[in-house]
């Protein structure tokens, strides 16, 4: 099933929710990245909730950041998502391992330990909009949760999961976010409390096989759901040779003729993607001018 993200309302309303399905995504970060399987876990967790996130951008060009800094092994975790459905995202140690949690799962919260989620959403204004919390538990859908009570007083529900094969390529992924608007009546409120109580974790709903669409009808399929979107959502790095040369270019003729009389080739790396762009001598005196 190729990756896609749901919106859809229900209670007349009163709830918004979205739910995505994240197995390829994930795995292209895990084979880009050589990934451990529990920063796998990690990675595609944050990658999931920044999907989701980023659907509510109301502009093409506006952009999601969400940053992890902890002092676990895997010491950060930087992620960007736009409106569209395309993600991106790296581990500060893409190998980092962690021992089993007492469930003898992924520990994903010990592998980022104490630290502080940031939220940038940078939507064309003179300043992006930036906060930051402090990490409640370092399983990423805790925090995005607190997050969005602390920061954004907007009661939520965000679940993420990453179910990883024997082969540590990634078996599941996805993930839902449930969202209650401010006119919310009581009874609604309740409702959905003793429903999100009483559901399954994310990657068993995905193992039983079912769809976006579906778990969101096993939610709120008896409140009066209503499907508003439907979207795909990929792994995608929109960094290419002629985008590196541009900032090479903005470094100046000064920069770019010490690195020409150092008579070396250089190679600048991208992060998001793990790709090298290399540049010859020749190329860098073209870029000079």
């Amino acid at each position: 099933m190729a990756d896609y993200l749901v919106r859809a309302t229900a209670a007349d309303a009163q709830i918004r929710a979205f739910a995505v399905t994240s197995r390829e995504l994930t795995e292209e970060a895990r084979a880009r990245h050589d990934l451990s399987p529990v920063v796998t876990a990690a990675l595609g967790r944050l990658m999931t909730g920044a999907c989701m996130m980023g659907s509510t951008l109301k502009g093409d060009k506006d952009i999601l950041t969400l940053q992890i800094n902890g002092d676990g092994p895997v010491q950060g975790l930087t992620v960007t998502a736009d409106s569209k459905g395309n993600v991106k995202g790296y581990a500060q140690v893409p190998q980092a391992m962690m021992p089993p949690n007492g469930q003898g799962k992924l520990d994903v919260g010990g592998v980022i330990g104490s630290g502080c989620l940031t939220v940038i959403k940078d939507m064309g204004m003179k300043d992006p909009y930036s906060s930051q919390v402090a990490l409640q538990t370092g399983e990423i859908g805790d925090d995005l949760t607190y997050y969005f009570a602390a920061s954004e007083q907007v009661p939520s529900c965000v679940a993420l999961g990453v179910l990883m094969e024997r082969d540590n390529t990634v078996k599941q992924a996805g993930g839902f976010m449930i969202q209650l608007m401010p006119f919310a009546q009581e009874e609604v409120i309740r409702t959905l409390e003793e429903k999100i109580a009483s559901v399954p974790s994310v990657t068993t709903l995905l193992e039983e096989g079912r769809s976006p669409e579906q778990i969101l009808e096993f939610l709120l399929g008896d409140m009066g759901l209503q499907f508003t979107e439907q979207t795909p959502v990929r792994f995608f790095c929109s960094c290419t040779k002629e985008r590196v040369e541009k900032v090479l270019f903005s470094l100046g003729k000064q920069d770019l003729q010490e690195m020409i009389d150092e008579g070396k080739d250089i190679s600048l790396h991208c992060h998001f993607c793990n790709t090298d762009y290399g540049f010859t001598v020749e190329e860098l005196k073209r870029i000079r001018g």
